[in-house]
């Protein structure tokens, strides 16, 4: 049981690796290279956009990560102007995060290049195996989220 396990663990790590490295998501970096983005950058960027006003603290927790990398992350998107930083009047030392006119623009530009590059390895599927893919993603990320 553990052997399958492992086999299984594996080929789905070398399904999801394929997955993320296929055309769509290399359409996408292509623009992020282009603007001088790195993944963190990107992934950061898609946050603040999904959490206006998230604070730093939590940003760390959600990805995983020290305050200080986030702290790093921040400041280059700051640099670059997508992304302002704002004193919690009740709380100083928190720190709220909020994309710029630039970074809205940016991350909706980004998130449209990500669904078209999606979509056009989603139409090679049959309606119910596209039915079928979410459900299992879906039953996947509810697994991991139970284990955290």
């Amino acid at each position: 049981m553990q052997d399958d396990l492992a086999d299984t663990s594996r080929h789905l790590v070398d399904l999801l690796t394929t997955l993320l490295s296929s055309t769509f998501r290399q359409i996408l970096w292509k623009q992020a290279l282009e603007l001088d983005l790195n993944y963190s950058q990107a992934q950061l960027l898609f946050h603040a956009a999904r959490h206006p006003g998230a604070l730093m603290g939590d940003v760390a927790r959600s990805f995983g990560i020290t305050l200080p990398a986030v702290t790093q992350v921040v400041d280059r998107l700051e640099a670059k102007q997508f992304l302002r930083r704002a004193d919690d009047p009740r709380d100083r030392r928190q720190v709220h995060l909020f994309l710029t006119r630039d970074g809205e623009i940016l991350a909706r530009k980004l998130e449209i290049l990500q669904v078209k590059g999606l979509s056009r390895v989603l139409r090679r599927l049959t309606p119910a195996d596209r039915k079928d893919v979410i459900r299992g993603i879906e039953r996947l990320v509810s697994a991991a989220r139970d284990t955290v």
